[in-house]
């Protein structure tokens, strides 16, 4: 099995005696973890894919719950998305079920983050579960191995079904795609056109690295712009896509409203438009280099208590930051390239306005320094 760095951090989580939310995308191991890792006799497992289960945690008085979970120690609850009221149940096994850890999984943030976070204030710790990550990887099987493997994460990505199957990848992406890519949005929000939002996602994953237009994405796929905002903020909270917005303070002709969208793997971006083909052959290497870095990156300041405020910067004339890290004023700016050769310079209206900065060109050779650098 390999380790999945986040582990440690639930068991320490675990003392504080609050519930633990663990949200991801699915497929990512979430109940693997879990079943390995913190099961038992004294281990209550509910599976909120179930139709009974979903009824029992409904009668939510703490009278039912105690005599629930009478002589338990923990309380784990997947897929917890699906049950109604969650957050409320949850609360009242914190507030009078003394003595019982609690672990909830799911794969969406529509009814577990939302719903749960007013009942839960103060009585919660919010942890994700990403796709495995380069780092994670590394410790598994040495730094020599996994710089072998770049091009393969590239093209096949992270997802734990595919890195322990790599014979066929490719088969195995596509029919993650098809059963599992959707299958929140379009359960939680009765999406009522599943052909438009497909070819949303295949019009995002053609632009990652590029700015996103909402009137552009509507004439592409025939939705209004209200629709596509809403369909992607959906894509968002369903752990398919993420954004990064524009860094704008000082300089006139900054980009104030821009945004770019990355998925949470380059795996899942290459099925949707079923672009598989080697990296040779290819005429996205910058955009996909750029996806995988900033996820790597994701992956890592999640688990290393690293907060940091994350943009990319662009001017009206062309001027422009692949990604940037914001914290205690200071500001880390990275400009990504595959080509090693190449040579990568500062844009001086950034360097003059933002003196308070660190630059670095980030390529082949030293991208892991990148993702698992320290923020002082």
């Amino acid at each position: 099995m390999i380790n999945r760095h986040i582990e440690r951090i639930i068991q320490k989580s675990l003392h504080d005696r609050k519930v633990i939310l663990l949200l991801g995308p699915r497929q990512t191991g979430k109940s693997t973890l879990l079943r390995e890792r913190f099961t038992g006799e004294d281990v209550l497992w509910l599976d909120g894919d179930d139709y009974d289960v979903r009824a029992i945690l409904t009668q939510n008085t703490s009278a039912y719950l105690k005599n629930l979970l009478k002589g338990k120690r923990r309380l784990i609850i997947d897929e917890a998305q699906n049950i109604q009221g969650i957050g409320l149940t949850l609360k009242q096994v914190h507030d009078h079920v003394k003595g019982v850890e609690v672990i909830v999984t799911g794969s969406s943030s529509f009814e577990i983050s939302s719903t749960a976070s007013e009942p839960l204030t103060g009585r919660k710790w919010e942890y994700h579960l990403f796709p495995l990550s380069v780092v994670e990887m590394t410790s598994h099987h040495g730094m020599l191995e996994e710089s072998r493997l770049l091009e393969q994460r590239l093209i096949y990505g992270l997802y734990p079904e595919i890195v322990t199957h790599p014979g066929d990848a490719e088969k195995r992406l596509l029919q993650l795609t098809s059963s599992y890519l959707y299958k929140d949005v379009l359960k939680w929000q009765e999406i009522k056109k599943p052909v438009e939002l497909e070819k949303l996602v295949q019009a995002l994953a053609f632009q990652i690295g590029n700015e996103v237009s909402y009137n552009e994405l509507a004439q592409m796929t025939g939705l209004t712009n209200e629709t596509v905002q809403r369909y992607i903020d959906l894509l968002e909270k369903s752990f398919v896509i993420f954004s990064l917005s524009s860094f704008s303070r000082n300089l006139r002709n900054e980009i104030k409203k821009g945004r770019k969208i990355y998925f949470y793997d380059t795996g899942i971006r290459n099925a949707v438009i079923r672009q598989f083909q080697p990296l040779s052959r290819r005429n996205d290497i910058g955009a996909l280099w750029e996806n995988f870095l900033i996820v790597e990156r994701m992956k890592f300041n999640s688990l290393s208590d690293q907060y940091p405020n994350t943009y990319f910067w662009r001017t009206h004339a062309q001027q422009e930051i692949d990604y940037i890290e914001d914290t205690n004023g200071m500001l880390y700016a990275y400009e990504f390239t595959w080509n090693e050769k190449r040579k990568k310079k500062l844009a001086s209206s950034f360097s003059q306005t933002y003196p308070d900065h660190i630059f670095k060109v980030v390529n082949r050779e030293n991208y892991y320094e990148f993702i698992t650098s320290k923020l002082k």
